[in-house]
């Protein structure tokens, strides 16, 4: 139809020159050819080898070291449980010294109190035989946990066990700080009558029995106030 159109008009449907040919940058598709692909079976030997050489060591995830520490943990319990009642001899021990009936127990201690804080409150109920504020002696044991001076609480022993029992108006030492915080008095079962049948019938976190001849004490309800001879002031 286009045939019909002047010369004119027909040149506006004249097709486009040509491309100009440009040598191809590469290799013709048809003649295009890959590397050669062998099989597995040159490699097998060195697997072989490399099989026999090898020192390699699979390392533990995160789920084979929480499988592995529950089951430390629980056959430390139950090692505890078989070895503990032949091995507990609280008499024997070097570190418990002194008179139960003369002991206090001071918890809740401040970290920065020490020996000379302890000596200063208690000193003024009656002479003093020792103080010892106990420390952890497995702290090297524990790297990633931050290291403390001691364990927040300590042992004092007076040289009188009416000073230990206490005065009739005990009541200056209720709500006093070492040196910054409130701390907490508890006597030992030995000298609170009122507590020794509560002792020897209760059994402590691993099973054995509370012994009464060394410095066990009751843990009483949270309390700020003193106990002195099972009594609350």
């Amino acid at each position: 139809m286009t045939d019909k159109l002047p010369p004119n008009l027909l040149a506006l449907f004249a097709a486009r020159p040509p491309l100009r040919w440009v040598e191809p940058p590469d290799h013709a598709p048809q003649l295009r050819k890959t590397a050669p692909v062998s099989g597995v079976a040159a490699f097998l030997p060195e697997l072989q080898k490399y099989k026999e050489t090898d020192d390699y060591k699979p390392t533990e995830s995160w789920l084979q070291a929480r499988d592995r520490k529950t089951r430390e943990k629980k056959e430390a319990v139950q090692k505890l449980l078989a070895e503990a009642p032949t091995t507990y001899k609280p008499n024997e021990d070097p570190n418990v010294r002194g008179d139960a009936f003369k002991t206090l127990i001071v918890a809740r201690l401040s970290y920065d109190a020490d020996e000379r804080d302890l000596e200063k409150e208690f000193g003024r109920i009656g002479p003093i035989e020792r103080i010892r504020i106990i420390t952890d002696t497995h702290a090297h044991e524990k790297p990633n946990k931050k290291k403390k001076p001691h364990r927040g609480y300590a042992f004092v022993v007076f040289e009188r066990e009416k000073d230990m029992r206490g005065k009739p108006t005990p009541t200056p030492l209720a709500g006093h700080t070492i040196p910054s915080r409130t701390y907490l008095l508890r006597c030992g079962p030995q000298a609170c009558p009122s507590l020794r049948v509560y002792c020897e019938t209760q059994k402590g976190p691993s099973g054995l029995p509370v012994s009464t001849s060394c410095f066990s004490f009751v843990r009483h309800a949270l309390t700020r106030k003193v106990l002195f001879h099972g009594k609350m002031y």
